[in-house]
């Protein structure tokens, strides 16, 4: 189970890094697509910016290309080796895939690039507590 206060329980609800106390998307649906990447500027409980610098989130496209090639792989193997298709149809399964999972990869890649850079504390987050 992802428990508060690890990386993946941030990564995974698109929560503050810092203090796992707010969401860090003014929309929590990714299928919102005029909000997928709208992002807070601080999170309101721990005051923690999340654009560390101008930019800050170009870096999050090398983990949004490899979360695709992921995608794509598990596409792939379902497709071709479970379900038995040809490589026409496991290539339509990649880019069915991709298309549906795109918000979603989006996010996590955000997630797990801040992550990345800070870390849970547990004294912030217990001020929202009081």
């Amino acid at each position: 189970m992802i428990n508060k206060g690890s990386k993946l329980y941030s990564i995974f609800t698109g929560v503050c890094p810092k203090c796992h106390e707010e969401s860090m998307y003014f929309n929590p649906n990714p299928y919102m697509m005029a909000d997928t990447l709208k992002i807070r500027e601080k999170c309101s409980n721990c005051q923690t910016t999340y654009r560390m610098e101008p930019s800050f989130f170009f870096g999050s496209m090398y983990v949004s290309y490899a979360l695709g090639v992921a995608f794509a792989v598990a596409a792939f193997i379902i497709s071709f080796f479970f379900f038995d298709s040809s490589l026409t149809t496991a290539f339509i399964a990649i880019i069915g895939t991709l298309v549906v999972f795109m918000p979603i990869i989006m996010r996590l890649s955000r997630n797990i690039w801040i992550n990345m850079f800070m870390s849970y504390d547990k004294s912030l987050a217990k001020k929202h507590a009081k």
